[in-house]
Order: structure tokens, then C-alpha cells, then sequence
């Protein structure tokens, strides 16, 4: 069968073929190929300049999801791409159904620009400075891990870069998103970590046993599309936020610990979800701390009416340990 009989008309979230996935990515890092990922904003304005209409490396093609004509890839790659069902005809160009971005030494796939569909599998800025955070608090514990969640583990960047930390700790990632499941396990093993396991779950209900730490980024935005990636719910988008609070303070164990990377809006000087985390963890008898990592984040958010009452939002870590 060739090309023009197998290549797709419309991109999925995160193609179904993980073996082939796995050895389209593998091919790629044969060539050395990195890239930094931006946020979605920054994304357009770059590829709107005139010049960068067609991709001309692979950095075109897999990182800024930019089409680009037959002949510019080498046809091994054009097939594996092919056979992953990650190759997207638009007239006479192509374009690749997903991203891939660098992140501690990995190359990690999640879905193409622009991340549209309400299964998209993010992969962003936000990605990075969860993970550093997450990784910030590894350094500095004193006590064991045994077993880690990451809930809402989209691409699986963090609980894979604890898991590569953590020989033989058992990691479950965890999301309600099948697209994001399969692009954790190819990510996973691209990054050839054992212990690893995927489980689709609204937040833990479907996961058993207690953890010793607890990571998550979920969605925290107002999003009149529903995407799951990027919908929080509740006042402000905070209501996945405090959930995920909530569903960690019943399933730490002794000395375990929820490390939460989310956003807050800020009302008249006030934190609202601050406020109700705090309370929530004082509830469950948490010991916790909370930090601004960026007082002011998404301010082209603040247009949207939803936002009508917030004068900025702030990217958050909370993090709450078990005594």
C-alpha cells in the first residue's frame, strides 16, 4: 500500500500505534534531534512569519508542526511515520500527527500543534517547571519512595523522570485520557524505565493503595471548549486542583507527600485556591507550603469574561506532607 493510500486526512489525538511510534522516535534521536517546546501563543506568532509557511528540518516538522512537501524527510522516515498512523495529508504537503519535545535528556511525544482536540495530550513550559519541581522536592526528602502517582500524567514526563530517579519504586500514570495513556507508555519506554505502569482513572478512584508521593499538573483553566487537558472546572478552574488535593490527603501514607504544580487566579490581591487547598489540608492534618513559581502567567487568559474578576493568574506549587 502506498503513502497517498495510508496517510490520514485529519490528525488523531495520539496515534494508536505504539511499537511503531516507538521506533519512529527511536530513529529520530539517531539523527540528534532536540527541541524546546513553547507555549501554544508563542507557537502561532513564530509560525505565523511568512518564512516559516513550510517546514525545512525535521525541527519544523516534529517540533513547530510545520507541513512540509515530499523529498524533505528521507523516506525511512516518511514509512515509519506511515506505519505509526502519524502521517497527515493536506493536499499535496504533509504533516506529522505528533510533537516531540526534549526534557531531561529525553525526547518526549505528545499531540501536534495546535493541540485542538478535546483528548490533545499537552506538552508544554508548564511541563518543564513541574518536573523541576517534582524533582526539587525528590532532592531534598529524606525519607524512602516506594510508590509514586502521577494523576493527570498526560505524556508521563514526571512520573517518568521520578521513576528513572527511583529504581525500584513502583509508578502508576494515571489519566482518564486513553490518548494520554498510550503516549505515557510509548514515552516510557523510550525512556526505558521499568516499573512503570499506565492506568486509566478519574483522578485514584480506580488505583488502589496508599502512596509516597503524589505528583500533578492537572488542568486549571476556564476552557469553553471542554479540553480535557486544559479544563479545570469549578470556581475559577480550581475545581481539578482542590479534587486532586482532596483524592491525595485519603491515600498518602505516613511521611508521603502531594507535590502540586497548578495555576491560581488572583482576585483583588486575594488567593481563593490557596485559601481552600490550605483548609483542605488542614482537614486532613497535612502539613503543607505553597509558593508562587510565576506571579503572572496566561495574561492573554484575562480577556476571556470568565476571568472578569481575576487581575492575574499564577503558576502555584503546593506541596503537603503526611506527618
Amino acid at each position: 500500500m502506498g503513502i497517498a493510500d495510508r496517510t490520514l486526512s485529519r490528525p488523531p489525538a495520539f496515534p494508536a500505534d505504539e511499537e511503531a511510534l516507538v521506533a519512529l522516535v527511536r530513529a529520530l534521536r539517531g539523527t540528534g534531534y532536540g527541541f524546546t517546546t513553547v507555549t501554544p501563543a508563542t507557537h502561532a506568532r513564530v509560525n505565523a512569519r511568512p518564512r516559516n509557511a513550510e517546514a525545512r528540518s525535521l525541527r519544523d516538522v516534529f517540533g513547530w508542526s510545520r507541513p512540509f512537501r515530499p523529498g524533505l524527510l528521507p523516506d525511512e522516515l516518511v514509512g515509519l511515520m506511515d506505519e505509526a498512523g502519524a502521517l497527515v495529508r493536506e493536499g499535496e504537503r504533509l504533516r506529522a500527527a505528533i510533537r516531540l519535545s526534549s526534557l531531561d535528556g529525553e525526547v518526549f511525544a505528545h499531540s501536534a500543534y495546535p493541540p485542538s482536540a478535546a483528548d490533545a495530550v499537552f506538552f508544554g513550559p508548564d511541563t518543564m517547571r513541574f518536573v523541576a519541581a517534582v524533582l526539587a522536592h525528590l532532592e531534598g526528602r529524606d525519607r524512602p519512595v516506594r510508590r509514586v502517582a502521577d494523576i493527570g500524567c498526560g505524556s508521563g514526563a514526571a512520573g517518568i523522570a521520578l521513576a528513572k530517579r527511583l529504581p525500584g519504586a513502583e509508578t502508576v500514570l494515571v489519566d482518564i485520557n486513553p490518548a494520554a495513556l498510550r503516549a505515557a507508555r510509548v514515552n516510557a519506554r523510550l525512556a526505558g524505565v521499568e516499573g512503570v505502569e499506565t492506568r486509566r482513572s478519574d483522578l485514584l478512584r480506580d488505583v488502589e493503595g496508599r502512596f509516597d508521593l503524589i505528583v500533578s499538573n492537572p488542568p486549571f483553566m476556564i476552557d469553553a471548549s471542554g479540553r480535557a487537558y486544559r479544563h479545570g472546572g469549578g470556581p475559577l478552574g480550581a475545581g481539578l486542583s482542590l479534587a486532586i488535593v482532596e483524592a491525595a490527603a485519603a491515600r498518602l501514607a505516613p511521611g508521603g507527600s502531594l507535590v502540586l504544580f497548578t495555576g491560581a487566579a488572583i482576585v483583588e490581591g486575594a488567593d481563593p485556591f490557596r485559601e481552600a487547598a490550605g483548609t483542605a489540608c488542614a482537614r486532613a492534618g497535612l502539613d503543607w507550603s505553597y509558593r508562587e513559581s510565576d506571579p503572572d502567567a496566561y495574561g492573554e487568559e484575562l480577556d476571556d469574561p470568565a476571568y472578569g474578576e481575576a487581575e492575574r493568574i499564577a503558576l502555584v506549587v503546593l506541596t503537603a506532607t503526611r506527618p
